[in-house]
């Protein structure tokens, strides 16, 4: 069994925020692969299915996203998982808009829920860092990431969440490169080979000059010679 989380605030008023993008990732896997409605359970909203052979259990924790980590704690716990079953769905700042990667282990970078996260489990978790762009100065971080996804952006995040939806299988089964793949091929879908590039206009050519014929005789040229 693994146990699938993402990390956002509770709320309609948080629901398209950057910061929400790792709710959004499991809402698309819920929808996608049919898993039972959403309910209450351990501090946030909890679901269940499979992803190819795998039991997952999704978890969106309700706490507000400096305390994920009661939530994520209290769910690992009933269902007898180790920290390595988890894997956290959250914004990364450090990575471009529609950039995904994932990390095993490793330190919080500032990120309050997965400090949270961090002193609930240990961090020795899977992550899945989403890309959201940097907004130029540390001073602008939090409104940043408060704020919602901008309208230009909607593509690539609609991209990027069919891309999760289609390699959530993948990494139930531990497969990274497979799930990075799905999501790529969604994000940046590769050019067909069968499209031929477009002919280059030819410069228009110049028209021939022909000289005409003459049809004097020789008596008239003679006389025009003297003319």
């Amino acid at each position: 069994m693994k146990l699938f989380v993402g990390l956002g605030n509770p709320g309609a008023k948080y629901a398209h925020n950057r910061h929400n993008i790792g709710f959004m990732a499991l809402d698309q896997i819920a929808s996608d692969h049919g898993f039972s409605p959403w309910r209450a359970k351990f501090q946030g909203q909890l679901c269940e299915g499979k992803l190819g052979s795998e039991k997952v259990v999704l978890l969106k924790p309700e706490t507000f996203m400096n305390l994920s980590g009661q939530s994520v704690g209290e769910a690992m716990r009933f269902f007898k998982l180790d920290s390595t079953d988890v894997t956290v769905f959250h914004d990364e700042l450090d990575l471009a808009p529609s950039k995904v990667r994932l990390k095993s282990g490793g330190g919080h970078a500032g990120h309050n829920g997965l400090r949270s996260i961090h002193q609930h489990i240990s961090p020795n978790y899977d992550r899945v860092r989403l890309g959201v762009g940097h907004p130029g100065h540390k001073d602008r971080v939090a409104g940043y990431v408060l704020s919602d996804f901008a309208k230009a952006e909607q593509e690539w995040l609609d991209d990027v969440m069919r891309g999760i939806g289609d390699g959530a299988p993948h990494l139930a089964n531990d497969e990274g490169p497979e799930f990075l793949n799905a999501i790529a091929l969604r994000a940046n879908p590769p050019r067909s080979s069968t499209t031929k590039p477009k002919p280059k206009a030819e410069p228009p050519k110049k028209p021939i000059e022909v000289e005409a014929k003459d049809t004097r005789t020789a008596l008239q040229k003679l006389a025009d010679k003297f003319r």
